[in-house]
């Protein structure tokens, strides 16, 4: 498993993601609103690196995978954009508290192992009234579609490396004392049903 988690896993997940151009659109809107200093979570083979707005250039990244690594600096080498790069998880940032006025995370909430930790985290690392802008897939709003996200869960977490599909994003960032904005739920055709409902937002840690 360690083979398919290191490295077969991340490259069958950037061939799936890097041309999907819904993924990209979601990823622009998400990171549009990047300030200050910013920490991105999750960075996993760097695909957000084109979508930061102008005015970040420098950007703090932390990602546990070295298979994901790998392919991060390779992207990293073009991107424009001055990246500080730490193999490391989500749980235990190695970073001050309230260093950073962005902290950005998609598609990563839904396959961190201890998830509260991490948003946790994510308030201690933020500044008073910084924000915390996120993009993720997660628990559906229709009732019948939350049912086959439970059964298929078990399975789905085995072939895609620890990836839910049955979190309840939403509800975890409040859980961690962040004070969410109004969400958008935007539906992607380009994944398959159970993965394609997507919570689109930002929160804020409170001043």
């Amino acid at each position: 498993m360690r083979i398919w988690g290191e490295w077969v896993c991340p490259r069958l997940l950037n061939l799936m993601m890097e041309d999907d151009e819904d993924l990209k659109a979601l990823r622009t809107r998400t990171l549009a609103p990047t300030t200050g200093r910013v920490l991105e979570l999750g960075f996993g083979t760097g695909l957000n690196l084109h979508h930061y707005p102008p005015g970040v250039k420098r950007l703090v990244a932390v990602d546990p995978n070295p298979g994901m690594a790998a392919l991060a600096h390779e992207r990293m080498a073009g991107a424009g954009l001055e990246v500080e790069h730490y193999q490391t998880t989500a749980e235990q940032l190695p970073f001050d508290s309230a260093s950073f006025d962005s902290v950005v995370c998609t598609l990563t909430l839904c396959s961190i192992p201890d998830v509260a930790a991490s948003l946790a985290e994510v308030g201690r690392v933020l500044k008073p009234g910084g924000q915390f802008l996120f993009c993720e897939h997660g628990l559906h709003a229709d009732a019948g579609m939350r049912r086959w996200q439970h059964r298929l869960n078990p399975l789905w977490k085995r072939v895609f490396d620890g990836c839910h599909i049955n979190r309840d994003i939403a509800r975890l960032v409040e859980d961690a004392g962040l004070v969410l904005d109004p969400l958008e739920h935007p539906v992607l055709k380009s994944l398959p049903k159970v993965a394609a409902y997507f919570y689109l937002g930002r929160a804020r840690r409170a001043a």
